[in-house]
Formats: C-alpha cells, sequence, structure tokens
C-alpha cells in the first residue's frame, strides 16, 4: 500500500487535532489543581465530576464514586503544593494538566510524585473527570 505524503501529513483521527487554552483558562484549572491538593474533599468535590476515576498509590488503588472522598478526606488539606515541569494538552472539550508535585503538611513526610488530572469542559464549566498520582522517590 503506498500512502502519498499530503495523506500521511494530514491528521486521522480529531485527537490528533491539538488545541491550547488562553493563559486565562490555563489560571483557572492551575488553581482549581492547587485547591484540590490545599483546600480539602469539599472542595475537591466542587469540581470534580460525579463519574470521576482517581489513582492513587498503594494501598489506595482505583477509586470511584464515593470511595474517593473517603480516600480525600484523609489525604488532602496539604499546607504547601509546588507542582513543577507543568503540561497542558487540550483536545476540544478535555483538556489534561501534568506535572510533578511536592506537597508538605504538618507531622507526614514530604509526598512527591508525577500526576494528571483531567478536565471536560462542561457548558463553560471544567470538572475533572480523573485524576492518577505515581509516587517517585
Amino acid at each position: 500500500m503506498t500512502v502519498s505524503i499530503e495523506t500521511a501529513k494530514t491528521p486521522a483521527h480529531a485527537a490528533q487535532k491539538s488545541g491550547t487554552l488562553s493563559p486565562r483558562e490555563q489560571g483557572v484549572l492551575w488553581d482549581m489543581e492547587e485547591h484540590f491538593w490545599t483546600s480539602g474533599a469539599d472542595s475537591a468535590r466542587a469540581t470534580t465530576a460525579t463519574n470521576a476515576v482517581m489513582i492513587f498509590p498503594y494501598p489506595s488503588g482505583i477509586l470511584q464514586g464515593d470511595r474517593i472522598w473517603t480516600h480525600l478526606t484523609q489525604s488532602t488539606g496539604w499546607r504547601s503544593v509546588v507542582m513543577a515541569e507543568r503540561l497542558v494538552t487540550r483536545c476540544h472539550d478535555i483538556a489534561i494538566l501534568t506535572y510533578r508535585v511536592s506537597a508538605e503538611k504538618a507531622d507526614v513526610p514530604i509526598y512527591k510524585a508525577l500526576c494528571a488530572s483531567t478536565y471536560f469542559n462542561d457548558d463553560d464549566t471544567w470538572l475533572r473527570i480523573s485524576h492518577q498520582q505515581t509516587m517517585v522517590a
């Protein structure tokens, strides 16, 4: 099968046509992400879709629904969070934030992880539909 160079350059799927977020939109999402870490489970719930999925390091694992909020009640409220190596990817109404986090709270060792959160823009309201953390040493 021969593919012309012109055909090879054209994205075959909508997911290959990425866009960007305005600086204001990026600021909104990064603020939401920081509050996810620092403002407690109620704040996180307000910016998260009801059918969201979250993946945390062992032993928590894959959580959905009320299991997320049971876990987050115990693991949010970090007093300081530094998000480095920030990247934003957008495809239509989906935005993915990826970053390296260093989070601190009293009587807990500094937590370091690689993270990704996926947001869906539903009628001009961004909602988190997934969040994942991979601890780093």
